[in-house]
C-alpha cells in the first residue's frame, strides 16, 4: 500500500482567518476518502494546495512519482462549437475509438457525444470531464462537489464508476448519501486541523458527536472540582493552620485543564416559521399545462400536460425526476413566476407561499445590508437574538451582517434567500435545491426543521439524505407527465437504480466479443442483482446500530455490577455477582465479534 501523497505540517491563513494550522494528512494508494467540513473553512483552497497551485505558507506537499492526479474542475475548459467527442480527444490525444469506449461507459453517444458540448446541461458536461478524467489514466481522483446539479440517474451513475474504480479517491461533497456510497474513509477540517477518520461518513458524524459530548461530560467534571478546590483554598489560605493544605489544593487546581471542545464553528440550530396547521387541500390542478409562452422568435414550448395533482396540508412533496424533465418548470407555474399554458391550478384558502429558487435569490434589494434585509422579511414577533442565530446559521457572522446585498457571491444570496424565508410568515415552502450553498451539518439542520414545520414543503433536491429525510411524498415529472409515485423514496431509488443496472447490462451485452467494454469490471457482479445487494446492504447497516446499542447496554450492566460488587461483603452474593458479569462479558464479546463481521459489509 503506497502512499501517493503526503502533507506535513501545512500553515495557511486567508486575512485573519486560519484555514491550516499545522495539518497532516496521508493518502494511500487504493482508498476512497469523503473529504467534509464547514462551509469556509478552507476545503478548496487544500485541494488547491495538494496540486501544486496554492502555496502554503509552512509546510510541505510531498507527491510520489507515480502520481497522476484527475481533478474534477468546476470551470468550463470546452471550445466555442466543440462537440465532446472532441474535447476528449484535443484533451486526451487519445483516438476516436478510446474516447467513444471510455464515453460509453458515462452513457455519452449519439447527439451527447457528437452535439456541441456547451448546449448539454451542467450534469452531462460533468460526464464528459469525468471521461476525460479516466482518458489520462489517473491512479488519484479528486473530486470537488462533483454532485452539484447533477440528477439522481447521473449521481449513480457516478457512484457506479467510483465503486468500480480500483484506485484511490479525495471527494469533497456535501451529499452524504453520496459519500456513504463511495467512500470508505472520512477526512475533515476543522478549524486548521485534519483529522482522518477510518469509517463512512454516518460513523464519522456520530463518533464526533460522542468525542464531543464525552468532552462536554469532562469538562463539566473539571469545572465542578475547579470551584471546589477555589471555594476551599478561598477559605482556608488566611488560616496558619490550613494554609498548607491550601497550598496543596492549589497546585492541584493548576493541574486541572479543561479540554476544548472541538466545533468548527456554535451548533447550527434552524427553525422553520411558525405556523398553524392546517387541514384539507392546500393546492390542487386538473388538466395543467406547463411550459413556455410563444414569443416572436420562438414557438410555445410545452413541458408537460394534463396534470392532475391535489397536495394536502401539512404534506411535503418531493419532486422528482431527471434533469430537463420539468421540475423547476412546474415549481415556478406552482407559485406564479410562469403562466400556465392551459388547465386550472388553484390554492386554498389564506395560504402564504414562501419561495427559495434562482430567479427569487437573484433578485434581492441591493440596497439593503444583511441584517435589514433580514429585519423587513421576518415575523414582526422575531426578536434581535432571532435575526442573529438565523444569520449566524446560514454563515453570517459578526461585520459580515453589515454587508451589501450588492457584494454578496451567488451562494452568499442564495443563503440570505434561505433565512429571510425561514424567519418569515410562510405557510407553504416552495424549495428549488433548498441543499445547494450548504455543508452537511447545515442540510441536516435544515431537514431537521422542516421535519417539524407544521406547513407544507414542496421542493427538488439531489440529495438523496435530505429526501430521504425530509419527504412524506414523491411525485415524479417525466416524458412530460406529473404522477404521483405510489411508493416510498427509497422504493423510487431502487426503481431507478434498476433502471441504471438493466442498462449498463445491455451495454455491456450489445459489446463486441474483444471490446473492453465487454469485459466483466473487477468487482462488479456478473448477475448484477444491485437492488438485492442494496437491501442486504440496509438490513446489515440496522443490524449494526443495534449491536452497538446492546454492547452499550452490556457495558454500562457490567460496570454497574462490578461497582455494586466492591462492597459486597457476602461471599454467595459476590458469586451470584460474578457467575453475572462473567454471562455479560460472554454476551458482550458475542456481540463484538458479529459488529466486527457486518462493519466490512
Amino acid at each position: 500500500m503506497a502512499v501517493l501523497l503526503q502533507v506535513r505540517d501545512a500553515h495557511k491563513r486567508f486575512g485573519d482567518q486560519v484555514l491550516l494550522d499545522g495539518a497532516e494528512m496521508s493518502l494511500v494508494d487504493d482508498v476512497k476518502v469523503g473529504f467534509v467540513g464547514r462551509n469556509g473553512a478552507g476545503k478548496s483552497t487544500f485541494l488547491r494546495a495538494l496540486l501544486k497551485e496554492e502555496e502554503l505558507e509552512k509546510g510541505e506537499v510531498i507527491h510520489h512519482p507515480s502520481l497522476r492526479i484527475g481533478y474534477l474542475r468546476q470551470h468550463d475548459p470546452f471550445k466555442e462549437g466543440e462537440s465532446a467527442l472532441d474535447f476528449l480527444m484535443r484533451d486526451s490525444d487519445q483516438p476516436d475509438w478510446r474516447c467513444g469506449e471510455v464515453a460509453g461507459q458515462f452513457e455519452l453517444k449519439g447527439a451527447y457525444l457528437e452535439g456541441p458540448v456547451k448546449e448539454l446541461s451542467g450534469g452531462w458536461q460533468t460526464r464528459v470531464k469525468l471521461a476525460a478524467l479516466l482518458l489520462h489514466d489517473p491512479n488519484l481522483l479528486m473530486l470537488d462537489e462533483p454532485t452539484n446539479f447533477l440528477d439522481l440517474r447521473t449521481q449513480i451513475l457516478l457512484e457506479h464508476f467510483l465503486r468500480d474504480f480500483g484506485k484511490a479517491a479525495l471527494i469533497v461533497s456535501h451529499d452524504r448519501a453520496f459519500l456513504k456510497a463511495t467512500c470508505s474513509q472520512t477526512l475533515e477540517l476543522s478549524r486548521g486541523k485534519l483529522t482522518m477518520f477510518n469509517g463512512k461518513i454516518d460513523a464519522f458524524l456520530d463518533f464526533r458527536e460522542e468525542r464531543r459530548e464525552h468532552d462536554r461530560r469532562v469538562n463539566a467534571t473539571v469545572s465542578a472540582k475547579q470551584k471546589q478546590l477555589e471555594r476551599f483554598i478561598e477559605k482556608n489560605r488566611a488560616s496558619a493552620a490550613t494554609a498548607s493544605q491550601a497550598r496543596s489544593k492549589a497546585k492541584q487546581l493548576e493541574k486541572l485543564q479543561t479540554t476544548e471542545v472541538e466545533v468548527d464553528e456554535p451548533t447550527v440550530h434552524i427553525r422553520a416559521p411558525r405556523v398553524e396547521p392546517k387541514n384539507g387541500t392546500a393546492m390542487r390542478c386538473e388538466g395543467l399545462a406547463i411550459g413556455y409562452q410563444a414569443t416572436k422568435d420562438l414557438p410555445e414550448h410545452v413541458v408537460a400536460d394534463t396534470i392532475a395533482l391535489e397536495i394536502e396540508h401539512g404534506q411535503r412533496v418531493a419532486l422528482v425526476g431527471d434533469n430537463g424533465q420539468g421540475k423547476t418548470t412546474l415549481l415556478r407555474t406552482l407559485v406564479h413566476s410562469l403562466e400556465p399554458l392551459a388547465g386550472n391550478m388553484k390554492w386554498g384558502h389564506n395560504i402564504e407561499i414562501g419561495t427559495y429558487a434562482q430567479h427569487v435569490y437573484t433578485s434581492l434589494d441591493e440596497r439593503q445590508t444583511v441584517i435589514e434585509h433580514l429585519e423587513y422579511n421576518s415575523d414582526s414577533n422575531t426578536t434581535r437574538q432571532d435575526l442573529l442565530a438565523m444569520a449566524g446559521a446560514l454563515l453570517f457572522r459578526d461585520e459580515h451582517i453589515e454587508k451589501k446585498v450588492k457584494v454578496l457571491s451567488g451562494g452568499e444570496r442564495a443563503r440570505l434567500c434561505m433565512a429571510s424565508l425561514l424567519l418569515g410568515t410562510a405557510n407553504v415552502l416552495v424549495l428549488d435545491e433548498p441543499g445547494n450553498h450548504l455543508d452537511v451539518e447545515t442540510v441536516e439542520a435544515l431537514a431537521s426543521a422542516l421535519d417539524l414545520y407544521k406547513g407544507t414543503v414542496i421542493f427538488t433536491s439531489h440529495d438523496r439524505h435530505f429526501v430521504r429525510r425530509v419527504a412524506t411524498r414523491v411525485v415524479e415529472v417525466r416524458d412530460g407527465r406529473v404522477k404521483v409515485y405510489f411508493g416510498d423514496y427509497d422504493s423510487y431509488l431502487e426503481t431507478v437504480e434498476s433502471e441504471i443496472d438493466e442498462g449498463e447490462r445491455a451495454r455491456a451485452g450489445g459489446s463486441t466479443s474483444g471490446s473492453a467494454a465487454s469485459k466483466s469490471k473487477p468487482g462488479k457482479s456478473n448477475s448484477g442483482d444491485y437492488r438485492q445487494e442494496k437491501r442486504d446492504q440496509r438490513k446489515a447497516e440496522k443490524e449494526v446500530k443495534n449491536l452497538e446499542k446492546k454492547i452499550a447496554r452490556l457495558d454500562d450492566e457490567r460496570k454497574a455490577l462490578e461497582k455494586t460488587m466492591l462492597t459486597e461483603t457476602d461471599p454467595a452474593e459476590a458469586m451470584k455477582l460474578h457467575t453475572q458479569i462473567e454471562t455479560i462479558k460472554a454476551q458482550s464479546a458475542e456481540a463484538e465479534e458479529r459488529w466486527m463481521e457486518l462493519s466490512d459489509f
